[in-house]
């Protein structure tokens, strides 16, 4: 039974008492009732500070009523919050988003998720003090922007967190918008396109003396004698980018293609796939790095660096075990790359070192936060830190003790690693042994207990990204915490 905010209070006097979601959730015979609560300091009520959810200082939030949600009749309510200022962390189910949450809300800072997904891990978090569901960029990016506007006016916000290359897109498209609200910690839309665009990144790169693994546009290949790889010109397809796609309206990337050596491939049909003419890289067999920064207009103001050792795939993808290291080509390269651009905001230089020779070349610049963010943080770079401290105007230094050679896991990315080896082929990569492979993740985990979801304090978001992945039999779609819709309709 879902319990009244009043009686809550009744019952944790000065003790905030959250309880996020209350399930019954049906796996085989087996009925089990999941209830996540969050324990902290503060009272529990409907109030952020001395004015109430509904009030005129939140007009696009409802009051808290009696709604239907997951079969059942809920109220939505959240918790007072610890500071008179708030951040807006965007939640797309990676480790970074609970990774901010945990790092400000421990600093007492009040905490704002906002996602698409009723049950992405950040809305599990103890520190999640808020949980707002908007719509999915996918379906409707102009209604995403003005769900993100609505958040950003709120007189308590000072600033929104992008996660995702169609969140800072949003972003640095309306970015005068989101300024008369919040500090903008991004890039304007013609910087931001330098990165979007893997042709011009190439330009910028050559210029800055980075080497790039001889990017070009499909329609300008000719000789296929060489491994390569064909993927998506621009980071997110929207219409600034790709003129004929509607104005409210993104698309996903596709999946890149591996074509075999000598082999010309049906150019017309990966180019109607991917909704655009896409680039053509050699393919670079090495070690992937990447170095990590915050930027306050053109200037470095802290920095990180990190190897991937396991990805996905055991042909990489996103990294499921990285270390922390400290490399100077890395840190040169990377620099060099941003000041040129005169970056402004977080950022991810991307690069693969190849295998024999040493050599360093670009794979890509993501504008935003990156998945491993806990890499950083457990290396001692507290990035949500800086970046907070950069929005509010405070101390914004260098962390002493960085610690290079220190490593996090994702653990279920190193069992899609382990199926991988199981299922998988690749065009260019030989697969490991299936025993090699599991002594190496075991081993790594036994040597480095370190997670980037997982936490013995805050296990919430590590159940529901397990939760989450769970086929969906009678009652798991319930499985998820309660939020506030903004932008949404009743029927969404």
């Amino acid at each position: 039974m879902l319990m009244s905010n009043y009686t809550r209070n009744r019952w944790y006097g000065t003790f905030r008492r959250r309880v996020l979601v209350d399930v019954d959730v049906l796996l085989g015979d087996t009925r089990i009732a999941l209830v996540r609560e969050a324990i902290g300091t503060r009272p529990a009520d409907r109030s952020v500070g001395s004015r109430s959810i509904g009030s005129p200082d939140y007009p696009t939030l409802p009051s808290c009523d009696r709604r239907r949600f997951a079969g059942r009749e809920g109220c939505f309510v959240t918790a007072s919050p610890r500071s008179s200022a708030s951040v807006v962390v965007l939640s797309s189910g990676a480790a970074s988003s609970t990774a901010f949450l945990r790092s400000l809300g421990r600093r007492g800072v009040h905490t704002i998720a906002a996602s698409e997904r009723a049950n992405t891990p950040a809305f599990w978090s103890r520190y999640c003090d808020e949980s707002v569901r908007v719509p999915s960029p996918a379906e409707d990016l102009l209604g995403y922007k003005d769900a993100l506007l609505s958040l950003a006016a709120r007189s308590d916000v000072r600033t929104i967190v992008p996660v995702r290359e169609v969140d800072v897109y949003v972003l640095s498209k309306y970015r005068s918008a989101f300024a008369e609200h919040v500090a903008p910690l991004w890039p304007s839309l013609e910087t931001l396109r330098i990165v979007h665009d893997r042709i011009a990144l190439a330009d910028a790169a050559e210029a800055a003396g980075v080497s790039d693994p001889n990017t070009r546009s499909l329609d300008r290949v000719d000789s296929w004698d060489r491994p390569s790889v064909i993927k998506a010109r621009y980071a997110v397809l929207a219409d600034a980018y790709v003129p004929s796609l509607p104005a409210g309206e993104s698309r996903e990337m596709g999946k890149p293609y591996f074509p075999a050596v000598g082999v010309t491939p049906d150019r017309a049909t990966i180019t109607a796939e991917l909704g655009h003419v896409p680039i053509v890289q050699d393919h670079v067999t090495g070690t992937e790095y990447s170095f990590r920064a915050l930027y306050d207009r053109g200037t470095a103001i802290v920095t990180a660096q990190k190897r991937g050792v396991r990805g996905f795939k055991y042909a990489r993808g996103p990294s499921v075990y990285h270390r922390s290291v400290a490399d100077p080509r890395i840190e040169e390269a990377g620099r060099a790359l941003l000041d040129a651009i005169e970056w402004h905001g977080p950022a991810e230089v991307s690069f693969v070192r190849e295998a024999g020779t040493g050599d360093l070349y670009l794979l890509e610049v993501n504008p935003r936060f990156w998945a491993t963010l806990p890499c950083d943080i457990n290396a001692g770079v507290d990035f949500p830190h800086h970046y907070w401290g950069l929005a509010t105007g405070g101390p914004v230094r260098a962390d002493g003790g960085y610690a290079a050679g220190t490593g996090t896991h994702l653990l279920r990315g190193e069992f899609s690693y382990l199926y991988s080896v199981l299922t998988g082929e690749h065009a260019y990569i030989e697969r490991p042994r299936v025993r090699d492979a599991l002594g190496d993740v075991l081993g790594s985990i036994v040597a480095e207990p370190s997670f980037d979801l997982f936490s013995m304090t805050d296990p919430g978001p590590f159940i529901g990204d397990v939760l989450s992945f769970l086929p969906h039999g009678p009652g798991v779609a319930r499985c998820r915490p309660r939020w506030r819709p903004v932008g949404l309709s009743e029927s969404d």
